[in-house]
């Protein structure tokens, strides 16, 4: 009896434990739409918050329950908008094909450094010393902390410059946050002509620090028939919605700082 009355109070509260449970997932149970993990498994799983949203769960959630729109997942691009309409019962979204593009064309051939870094070698890190090691302070330093976080390969380091391989390119947004020069940028893929300069030096200090800079001189903004590039603080700027891919604006630049980037 010393035993048996402790172990049958214990058991009895177990028991009484396991029913409240029951009880109390039974009343609050909420159910959960089926179609946001259906929505989830279309997804890539990027979890880069390209969309807006958190990561892929988050806009799962938001689309079936925030009437989010369905075409934002750029890295699944087309095929991922049709299976999410599919799942929904509606008209896939046009989804606008995009890549990423590095503002800059400032390689080894075109500038400098101002001193050797031996500490860690990433961007971020290089960043704090003097605004980096390179002449030209708002140029790509070229270490590579883009390219190490592109899931896709599709950043490449050549000549101390970063490029965009825009076929692997999946505009998930994660090159354009790490850059600590703000350098890339996403833009539709049909919109292939990019000012390759960030610069804000005037002219001379430009020329001084990279031979590929943009110096600032209103060309480019007077020949475009669309009013589709703007220069402020010494430095031009495409507006792609006005962009007609003309092309004036290239053969205008005195220093070729502006490209047909189209590969």
């Amino acid at each position: 009896m010393t035993y048996l009355i402790p172990a049958l109070v214990l058991g009895g509260c177990g028991i009484l434990a396991g029913i409240l449970l029951t009880a109390a997932s039974k009343i609050f149970f909420v159910k959960v739409d089926e179609r946001i993990e259906k929505i989830g498994e279309a997804l890539p799983q990027a979890n880069c918050g390209a969309c807006g949203y958190a990561g892929c769960a988050d806009y799962a959630s938001a689309i079936v329950n925030g009437g989010a729109e369905t075409n934002l997942c750029k890295p699944g691009g087309s095929d991922t908008a049709a299976k999410i309409a599919d799942i929904l019962g509606t008209s896939a979204a046009e989804v606008v094909p995009t890549a990423a593009v590095v503002h800059c064309n400032g390689d080894c051939n075109a500038t400098g450094t101002s001193f050797e870094f031996d500490g860690i070698q990433s961007c971020k890190a290089v960043k704090r010393f003097y605004g980096g090691s390179g002449k030209c302070k708002y140029g790509c330093i070229g270490l590579g902390d883009c390219a190490e976080v592109c899931e896709n390969d599709a950043i490449v380091i050549e000549n101390g410059l970063a490029s965009i391989i825009k076929s692997k390119c999946g505009s998930c947004g994660k090159c354009v946050n790490v850059c600590p020069n703000s350098l890339i940028s996403i833009r539709p893929l049909a919109k292939h002509i990019d000012v390759l300069c960030s610069s804000k030096d005037n002219g001379k200090a430009t020329k001084l620090s990279c031979k590929n800079g943009c110096i600032g001189c209103k060309i480019c903004e007077k020949k475009c028939p669309s009013g589709a590039i703007t220069v402020t603080d010494f430095h031009a700027s495409i507006d792609y919605d006005k962009c007609v891919n003309c092309g004036i604006c290239v053969a205008a630049c005195p220093v070729k700082a502006i490209h047909s980037c189209e590969k």
